[in-house]
């Protein structure tokens, strides 16, 4: 098994600390010197030599490299090499935020360090604005592609602008261009029901049936819609199908049974071999439970109905009118009712018979309220259907 990524990190941390700064330097690892440095030198009056000259050394070969890498990736003229030489021009900034505070770093034999700084701020300045101005450009490009139907673009040109966050909190009219890229990415899907089957659904079936919040389902490029009015064209389609609908008869079925039960009534004296009653080692008589077995007769009158409902989520690309994809849905919503009396020694029943009793026998629910039950109970079945759906994209 690999080690997690945190764990691989915290270990190379770990490793790091233990080297010394000069075998850091050996090994090339600059800014890990630099960091063990700082962090052995800060806060100590007697400032040991060999870490003060691997600061000094680690220092300069750090910000030559980093330096001949942003001077070449300039040199080749590439718009996307700015956002790499920014990066390169932080963490130039960063390095000599670290040194500063030791400054005049002098060791413990009086020698005193020495580091030449780059003025970094006017070349960051200028590889943040042309970093900044090469997403800019890029999203631009893709909005023009976004305008002739290409979601992909939009989205890419989402992305782009959010690059712009590295570099400033406000730019040019950065955050009407995201609103655009989002309506151009955004896929608008409408949901609807429709009835294929042969029988009459109650009046408010379909609005029951997919009057459910929407917001838990949207994404940043998916966008929810019941009602056809809300805009004037949708990408996709989703028809909850009504296929079959079935109304069981009225069943009503009466059955009698026997419960019974041993239980614990009284109790018997222990009788030795003459008739006597026996003691216990306190002198007390000695009693057994009597046992005896209770019985009690019972008339119970069960009640049974139930709608069922079955269908598919079909996923309709608009444009095309192509079924992407058909998922079956299917329930019942059942009525059911007890109702029992019983003749005899109460203490027989069993508990689910002592809860059915006092019930009585109910009027039977009409098939519009039944079916409505039916779409109620569909109805976080739709949703999750929809929702998980890797179909709209």
């Amino acid at each position: 098994m690999k080690p997690a990524p945190i764990l691989l990190f915290s270990l190379l941390l770990l490793v790091s600390s233990c080297l010394s700064p000069a075998k850091l330097v050996d090994m090339g690892n600059y800014d890990q010197a630099i960091d063990v440095s700082v962090q052995r030198l800060t806060g100590k009056k007697k400032k040991k030599a060999k870490l003060v000259k691997s600061l000094e050394i680690a220092f300069e070969k750090a910000t030559r490299q980093d330096m001949r890498m942003a001077e070449s990736l300039e040199k080749e003229g590439r718009p996307e090499n700015w956002e790499r030489i920014n990066d390169l021009h932080r963490q130039i900034g960063r390095r000599q935020s670290k040194i500063e505070p030791l400054l005049p770093l002098v060791d413990e034999n009086g020698y005193k360090a020495s580091f030449q700084f780059v003025r970094i701020e006017d070349l960051e300045r200028k590889s943040r604005e042309n970093a900044a101005e090469y997403f800019y450009s890029r999203a631009l490009t893709l909005l023009d592609q976004a305008k002739k139907g290409d979601k992909t673009a939009a989205r890419d040109a989402y992305g782009e602008l959010q690059q712009l966050d590295k570099y400033y909190r406000t730019y040019k009219d950065r955050d009407k261009l995201e609103q655009e890229a989002l309506d151009l990415g955004a896929v608008h899907i409408l949901i609807k029901s429709e009835n294929a089957s042969n029988s009459v659904l109650p009046k408010n079936f379909e609005h029951e049936l997919l009057q459910f919040s929407t917001g838990d389902m949207e994404t940043t490029w998916r966008k929810y819609y019941n009602n056809p009015l809300s805009r004037n064209a949708f990408d996709y389609i989703v028809v909850v199908k009504m296929v079959n609908i079935g109304i069981s008869p009225e069943m009503v079925k009466e059955r009698e049974y026997v419960d019974y039960k041993e239980i614990e009534e009284g109790w018997d004296y222990v009788l030795d071999q003459n008739g006597n009653v026996m003691k216990d080692s306190l002198g007390n008589d000695i009693k057994i439970p009597k046992k005896i077995f209770v019985t009690a007769n019972v008339l119970e009158v069960y009640q049974n109905k139930v709608a069922t409902v079955s269908g598919r989520v079909e996923f309709i690309e608009r444009q095309s009118g192509n079924v992407l994809a058909s998922e079956n849905i299917t329930t019942d919503a059942i009525f059911e009712n007890y109702a029992s009396t019983y003749k005899g020694d109460r203490r027989a029943l069993s508990e689910d018979t002592k809860r059915r009793l006092g019930n009585s026998p109910r009027p039977f629910p009409p098939d519009e309220a039944l079916l409505m039950q039916a779409a109620s109970i569909l109805k976080p079945v739709v949703k999750q259907k929809i929702a998980g759906n890797p179909y709209l994209r």
